[in-house]
């Protein structure tokens, strides 16, 4: 295949899916001795217009996963903004250190509906955005290891003269991950909303400008719109101002802490 431009896109609210996907991609582009573009989806101003890559284009596009899928409020903007055209694309998902289940196949079959030829893709574990005790450390040198062996392996196969079709599961998706509390009673968690120490706040506006969803009001810090618990705003306030504390919330990253400390296996697809 005549690769001429190599691409990554991602939504990545705490920086943990674009540190794995601008990796993977970077590993790429210097085996197939391209430069990379890097095309951020995360704020709401990065995902207004279409993105569209042809046959000679090579995409890695990376998602998080949210409860087992892709977050279901990106899911519809990655179906209508997000283009190919025979184009080979390697879709990256990034699990907080439980479960990738179904949102790797997920992307794929979403990318190839779209228009992209598969050539491989992977679910790497990241920290989960909940907590730090949940994949802390990840991702480390092996993780890093495995993922300069898929950037070589994907390469050789790019290489050839054509792309073979991807053996991949083609049935329906499965239902999404149901949150758990401590008790393993579900932890609904829906309406929760980031809420403010104001003793911290310096009202710099930081949270706003990080969240994916425009949902924090640039002059009161309020969360007024749509929180997809992301934790951006959480995670990039320095003075720690952000914070949940709805009880199924809560109980639910206990629960996290209690069982999902082990080491997550990486799923690598080729």
């Amino acid at each position: 295949m005549e690769i001429k431009r190599i691409h990554v896109l991602y939504f990545s609210p705490t920086g943990g899916t674009e540190k794995i996907a601008r990796f993977v991609a970077g590993e790429l582009a210097q085996k197939l001795g391209l430069e990379l573009e890097c095309i951020p989806f995360t704020k709401p101003e990065e995902r207004e217009k279409e993105f569209h890559f042809g046959p000679q284009d090579l995409l890695v596009m990376a998602s998080p996963v949210y409860a087992g899928r892709l977050p279901n409020k990106l899911m519809p903007e990655y179906k209508a903004k997000i283009f190919g055209d025979r184009t080979p694309a390697v879709p990256i998902c990034v699990f907080g250190n439980r479960s990738c289940d179904e949102a790797l196949r997920e992307l794929a079959l979403l990318l190839e509906g779209n228009g992209f030829q598969i050539a491989g893709g992977a679910a790497f574990a990241g920290r989960h955005a909940f907590s730090d005790k949940v994949g802390e450390g990840r991702p480390d040198e092996e993780d890093f290891a495995q993922m300069r062996d898929l950037a070589a392996r994907l390469a050789g196969k790019l290489e050839g003269d054509f792309l073979p079709l991807l053996e991949l599961d083609r049935s329906e998706i499965g239902p999404y991950y149901t949150p758990l509390k401590s008790d393993g009673s579900p932890a609904k968690f829906l309406k929760a909303r980031p809420l403010t120490h104001w003793e911290r706040c310096t009202n710099c506006g930081a949270c706003a400008r990080a969240c994916p969803m425009g949902s924090i009001n640039q002059t009161t810090m309020d969360a007024v719109g749509l929180c997809i618990k992301c934790q951006a705003c959480v995670r990039k306030c320095v003075r720690r101002a952000k914070y949940f504390e709805d009880p199924d919330f809560l109980s639910h990253v206990a629960m996290l802490e209690q069982n999902y400390t082990r080491r997550a296996e990486n799923l690598i697809l080729l």
